[in-house]
């Protein structure tokens, strides 16, 4: 497959999460801000759909795993070649591998765990900050639902520099915009300083459409420190309207980066 080049953009200038600012990175150790990974991830998602189309969204199935950065403004080149199992996909920049995954399609229909509702996100102002104890292990997390109307889905796709015309051509959901419900679990329930996304593994089980809302029930299963930095990982149901499954995935984050310096 020919690679998919895109210009990085960074949608999380605004964020409350300042890994994605160029000072408090640099902090970190970064030459500047970084793009989000769900949005590197929905970088990696247009050679699956180009290979698979519309099934992808609603069977198909990632990996994602990010090793380096993507910064705001620089060429990031996706690589699809194809394997036994389906494709295995690379993000380069500037010559330094930033993400690996895979992306296939399932041939089974998966049982799907029947999630606990979770109680609603406190408001902003009462979020207790990210730790061992807000971020327990068994820990339910909602998000504040969102209705995926025209105007977010076509800004979201011009974000994400996504070039395929299938989703405004059927009015389908991006999967990246999917993926970011995870992010939203985290950052709708506690209060976290500069955080990454460092990957996930997603079952898609449906297409999202423009029009429905969308919300997620999340579970924390494992909160850990490796490196000096310390990681959660979720379980996670993405819905449509409150009812249909969208994805199921795992999703892992860096919540208290080490501080260097």
């Amino acid at each position: 497959m020919e690679p998919y080049r895109v210009i990085a953009y960074n949608t999380a200038l605004n964020s409350e999460n300042k890994i994605h600012d160029d000072a408090v990175a640099r902090r970190f150790g970064f030459t500047g801000g970084l793009v989000p990974g769900v949005d590197v991830y929905a970088y990696m998602t247009h050679p699956a759909v180009a290979r698979w189309g519309r099934a992808w969204l609603e069977r198909g199935t990632a990996t994602c795993r990010f090793a380096q950065p993507v910064y705001d403004g620089d060429p990031a080149t996706v690589t699809a070649e194809e394997t036994p199992d389906g494709l295995s996909l690379t993000v380069d920049s500037h010559g330094a591998s930033c993400g690996l995954g895979s992306a296939g399609m399932a041939d089974d229909t998966p049982a799907i765990e029947t999630f606990a509702t979770p109680p609603p996100p406190p408001a902003t102002g009462a979020r207790p900050p990210a730790d061992e104890s807000s971020l327990a292990v068994g820990t339910l997390l909602g998000m504040i639902p969102l209705r995926l109307t025209a105007e977010f889905a076509a800004r979201y796709l011009d974000d994400v520099r996504e070039t395929d015309p299938l989703y405004a051509r059927e009015g389908l959901a991006h999967p990246g915009m999917i993926l970011r419900t995870g992010n939203w679990a985290l950052s709708h329930n506690v209060v976290l300083g500069p955080w990454m996304h460092v990957g996930s593994t997603i079952r898609h089980l449906s297409a999202a459409r423009v029009g429905e809302e969308i919300s997620v029930r999340a579970r924390v299963d494992a909160n850990y420190e490796r490196k000096g930095h310390r990681f959660v990982e979720l379980e996670a149901l993405t819905l449509a309207d409150g009812t249909r499954p969208v994805a199921r995935f795992r999703h892992v984050a860096i919540y208290r980066p080490r501080q260097l310096g």
